[in-house]
């Protein structure tokens, strides 16, 4: 029996950066955008099984399955399903990271997220 792309990508849900690509070099503010694959975008307070949305961690790794992701400015919280923001951040080399979270904000873990390095000019 054949499986439907969204049964494969069920098997494996994951989540990436559309931009900026790992190591980019970028100029302060800059867009990021976010994806994913296998789950579903819903708002802050929607429980469905399978949705989530995304929370932006600055300098920081990926969090433990089930931990509330913090409301500070290092995790930047996407409860209204957005998928891509401005940043500001100071010059440098940081590290972000791309949590999915679901409808009460914990974490799925480091299984759905995704860590990129960029140098702010």
């Amino acid at each position: 029996m054949q499986q439907t792309p969204s049964a494969a990508m069920l098997q494996n849900p994951s989540v990436s950066f559309v931009t900026p690509a790992d190591g980019a070099v970028v100029t302060s503010p800059f867009v990021v955008k976010f994806a994913v694959n296998g789950m579903t975008i819903k708002p802050v307070g929607d429980m469905t099984e399978g949705t989530g949305h995304h929370h932006l961690l600055i300098d920081l790794g990926p969090m433990p399955t089930g931990e509330a992701i913090p409301m500070d400015a290092q995790h930047k919280h996407y409860g209204k399903g957005q998928t891509e923001d401005t940043l500001t951040l100071a010059p440098g080399v940081h590290q972000l990271t791309l949590q999915f979270g679901d409808g009460a904000h914990r974490s799925y873990g480091p299984a759905m997220s995704k860590t990129i390095t960029v140098t702010v000019q």
